[in-house]
């Protein structure tokens, strides 16, 4: 019990939960931090700014009433905030989305029929320089689209 208790003084912890309904969907997710593990993730300061590790378990019900579950961990340069390890994770989630979004309904990367040697690779290049070219142009009012 003391190593328990002297455990928790030791990392202290923070958690925050986040539910919606999206989609017709049940959504949750709930983030879980651990703090001052420094010590004993990298005992040899492997890792120079590395103040907290964390996970989230994300949930959904899906419309057959089956509950799936899913777990990914991180490690970061946060203090022991929760709440904030959400803000960055979904952020994160939300930049990456609308990038693959504008590639796969605006420029039809799912529909390609590219698929030998390096030519998947290369147009996958080529699509993301243009969206960069395309969104760095402000003289035309015009959407991607078009």
């Amino acid at each position: 019990m003391n190593y328990l208790i002297q455990e928790e003084k030791k990392s202290p912890q923070s958690d925050y939960c986040k539910s919606d309904l999206t989609h017709g969907r049940i959504a949750g997710r709930y983030y879980y931090m651990v703090s001052n593990i420094a010590d004993e993730v990298a005992p040899f300061g492997e890792w120079k700014n590395l103040k907290s590790i964390g996970f989230v378990d994300d949930f959904r019900s899906e419309k057959d009433g089956k509950i799936t579950c899913e777990r990914r961990y991180f490690i970061s340069s946060l203090s022991n905030h929760a709440e904030i390890l959400a803000e960055a994770i979904r952020g994160h989630w939300g930049i990456e989305n609308q990038l693959n979004w504008v590639l796969d309904v605006q420029f039809q990367e799912h529909d390609s029929l590219i698929r030998t040697d390096n030519a998947p690779e290369n147009l996958t290049v080529i699509r993301q320089i243009a969206l960069n070219l395309l969104t760095r142009e402000k003289t035309v009012k015009t959407g991607i689209t078009n």
